[in-house]
């Protein structure tokens, strides 16, 4: 598959762009399980050239993450515009631009999912994006607004014709946020048209090995992006990876395989943020990474109730200890987007 400039291998799997999560060392995690291509945290184009330290600080890229792309979102041409030549200076692989994102303080503004309720200038915004920079630039987005609007076959091609590199789609609409199941068909609808020529990747409910192999013969996408099943589960890529391979099953990680997992994240992420941010922002993570373990409850309260650095590694280190020789606890499944 080709991403503009950059090659990627046969059925690409692609870190979906998440707030609070595709952090740089959520990502350096990731990379690990073989993601073939990550995004930055969505960043607000109105923060961005306002110098907002919060969005710039997200600018902040490493060769060893390579692809990756910044994603961008907001509803001002202008805005928009500057902010993609303020990203393009940290030298991303692509621009992606957000035209997806349910959440009402973003999509009632008339940005992300919004623009879905404004074609004309979703497509006038993309133009001018596409003309300002010198690299390529994806959308992603969703079926539609709601039910009596799934517009994604013609949008995908009017964006195709305006010139972006590929297109992502969610397989719900705005009015469904994250509920019920994500239709797949119109995604394959988008793929299968004979107008289209550019990369379609599939997202929505990946959240495991098998499920994503159907997905890719089933509908036929170029590609397939994982969003919040890979929160506490990163090594999803790796099982999906490998199943596309083999056509085996991998075994879940031990306990103890966890754990350390969890404390080179926890390293990580004091790499790149001061200590309350990084602990905050980790508790996410830690929950999910020993999610399912029996008798787990009080030591799941401390584990996210410390502030303390190094009493959370021992925390960490006691659940290695306690839980080590368990059978890991089966989440296959569980998480979706």
């Amino acid at each position: 598959m080709k991403l503009g400039n950059t090659i990627l291998r046969d059925k690409p799997l692609f870190l979906a762009p998440m707030e609070d999560i595709t952090d740089p060392s959520f990502r350096h995690i990731c990379k690990m399980f073989g993601a073939d291509f990550m995004y930055t945290e969505f960043i607000s184009s109105d923060g961005l050239i306002r110098d907002g330290a919060s969005s710039v600080k997200k600018l902040d890229l490493f060769d060893h993450e390579r692809p990756i792309g910044i994603q961008l979102y907001g509803h001002i041409i202008e805005s928009m515009v500057e902010a993609a030549l303020i990203a393009q200076e940290a030298n991303p692989d692509i621009i992606d631009l957000n035209f997806g994102c349910p959440m009402k303080k973003i999509a009632n503004r008339g940005a992300g999912a919004g623009m879905l309720r404004d074609i004309p200038l979703m497509l006038k915004m993309t133009e001018a994006i596409i003309r300002a920079v010198k690299i390529p630039v994806t959308v992603k987005t969703r079926l539609g607004w709601d039910d009596e609007s799934k517009i994604i076959v013609d949008v995908a091609e009017r964006l195709q014709d305006v010139g972006i590199a590929a297109i992502t789609i969610h397989g719900r609409t705005r009015a469904q946020l994250y509920k019920g199941e994500a239709d797949w068909t119109l995604i394959g609808a988008v793929r299968n048209n004979p107008r289209m020529t550019i990369p379609v990747i599939g997202n929505g409910d990946i959240n495991s090995a098998v499920k994503a192999r159907q997905m890719f013969d089933r509908y036929g996408v170029d590609g397939i992006m994982i969003g919040r099943a890979t929160v506490g589960r990163p090594w999803i890529f790796r099982e999906i990876r490998h199943y596309l391979d083999t056509g085996e099953i991998l075994p879940e990680p031990s306990v103890s395989e966890r754990a350390d997992l969890a404390l080179l994240h926890l390293e990580k992420s004091f790499e790149h943020k001061e200590g309350k941010p990084a602990i905050l922002e980790m508790r996410r993570h830690l929950s999910n990474y020993f999610k399912g373990l029996p008798d787990f409850r009080e030591t799941r309260l401390r584990l996210l109730t410390s502030m303390d650095p190094d009493e959370i590694k021992s925390i960490i280190g006691y659940i290695r200890d306690r839980w080590g020789s368990c059978n890991a606890p089966a989440t296959s499944g569980i998480y979706g987007i």
